[in-house]
């Protein structure tokens, strides 16, 4: 758990990096570039998501090699350079998918930002087939460990049954997660406004700068305005309509596309004020400065790089302790009790959220390896059939069964057939299914 929750701060901390050569390529200024950096790893959702294990993280640091690809390509080829940089960028793409199919959004922010860079590019048949099929055969290729795992390299925990065809697809089209998109277009200025409102949690004053970065960057990087525009807008609208656990996880890519504009609104208000200075002075004002060997511009790059970290700076004990769980030993306590709890070779009918915790205790610690572990997937691949008939099976076994379920119907369910007591952690989460031939005194329903 310690190593993939530093891997997250390492997946953040590299996408501020690429963060900052992306900005200085776009606006020629690396104080610029390291403020936006330091923004975007300090905004209370990534802070947050960078002190836990996090695909969400990953999926940022591709966004971020991908734009930055994107426009070292743009940059090169208005050099006379070549479009290699396109075929690399489609490897990025396609192990991006992979990881996250919120990449799937990017893809007409791409094709679009490409046009406008090279119209002609829709008449080089071969060479966009070409990075067509880089991305499909890269995302295949990641997505071959799945059956791998899932058969002749078999890992100790599989998910589904991606080792079949059906089984294979169910897991990389997300089909659990089918439905989950409510109304798209129902209630738009609702949604505008919770988009507001996360705005200003992650960026404070700074939030209503946000739109006229963007006017700067429609006027200074037109391609770059295309791309980002539309890749924050397909982002937050599909963000809006999707209904899962914490989908703010989803807003990574969108604060990260806000601190480049905002780092390009400085730029133009650096050149902007270059430009009054010279007319004040007559055009003498080129450089100069306090001692002679620093211009006025890289001053005012400083300062308003300052300015863009200004609100982190005022926030950054609170956001501190906000992302500090260091004490926070609830759920080592609520795993302990549990598993304590349970009788040997004991039957636990869990679900997700607690499924995980008991899994990794089990598989990763080596605890309690007499107990046996149910969750809705093990459930659904083993055709164990509903909660009732798991804890029939283990009972009728002469094994002790328990269950830890959400869904008070199921808890009803089974109050009809058996005798049901709450043990184990204060929250009440573990029950103990007993037959009531056997139910002890006092045992509460």
């Amino acid at each position: 758990a310690f190593r993939m929750n530093l891997f997250s701060a390492l997946c953040v901390a590299g996408a501020a990096a690429v963060t900052v050569v992306l900005v200085r390529r776009l606006t020629g200024w690396t104080v610029l570039g390291i403020a936006a950096g330091l923004g975007l790893a300090t905004t209370p959702l990534a802070w947050r998501l960078a002190t836990h294990a996090e695909g969400h993280t990953l999926h940022l640091f591709f966004l971020a090699v991908l734009f930055l690809l994107l426009v070292t390509w743009q940059r090169q080829r208005a050099a006379g350079g070549s479009d290699r940089l396109l075929l690399v960028a489609s490897v990025v793409f396609g192990i991006s998918v992979a990881n996250h199919s919120l990449t799937l959004l990017l893809a007409l922010p791409i094709a679009a930002y490409v046009l406008t860079v090279d119209p002609a590019m829709l008449r080089r048949y071969r060479f966009v087939a070409a990075c067509l099929l880089t991305v499909v055969a890269t995302t295949a290729l990641v997505y071959l460990e799945l059956p791998l795992r899932a058969g002749p390299f078999r890992a100790p925990l599989v998910y589904g049954t991606p080792n079949t065809w059906d089984g294979f697809w169910y897991v990389t089209l997300a089909e659990q997660f089918r439905g989950a998109i409510v109304d798209p277009f129902a209630d738009l200025g609702g949604k505008f406004a919770v988009l507001v409102q996360r705005t200003v949690t992650e960026f404070g004053w700074l939030s209503a700068l946000i739109p006229f970065g963007f006017f700067a960057t429609v006027i200074r990087e037109r391609p770059y305005a295309v791309l980002s525009g539309l890749a924050l807008l397909g982002t937050a609208f599909f963000a809006a309509s999707y209904i899962n656990a914490d989908i703010t996880r989803y807003y990574l890519g969108p604060a990260f596309i806000a601190w480049t504009w905002l780092a390009i609104l400085g730029a133009a208000a650096i050149d902007g004020g270059g430009a009054l200075a010279r007319r004040w002075t007559g055009g003498r004002a080129r450089g100069g400065g306090l001692t002679g060997r620093v211009s006025l511009p890289a001053i005012g790059a400083v300062l308003l790089a300052a300015v863009l970290l200004l609100p982190t700076a005022i926030e950054l004990p609170t956001r501190a302790r906000q992302v500090d769980e260091s004490k926070n030993v609830a759920a080592q306590r609520w795993l302990a009790t549990t598993l304590g709890a349970m009788e040997p070779n004991a039957v636990v009918v869990s679900w997700w959220s607690y499924s995980t915790s008991l899994w990794y205790a089990q598989r990763v610690e080596g605890r309690r390896p007499d107990i046996r572990i149910v969750d809705d997937r093990t459930r659904l691949d083993e055709h164990l059939g509903d909660v009732t008939d798991v804890v029939k099976t283990a009972l009728g076994e002469g094994r002790p069964a328990y269950v830890i379920r959400a869904d008070s119907r199921e808890i009803a369910a089974l109050a009809e057939l058996y005798d049901l007591e709450r043990v184990g952690p204060t929250d009440g989460s573990l029950i103990r299914v007993l037959p009531r031939a056997f139910a002890p005194t006092g045992a509460r329903p």
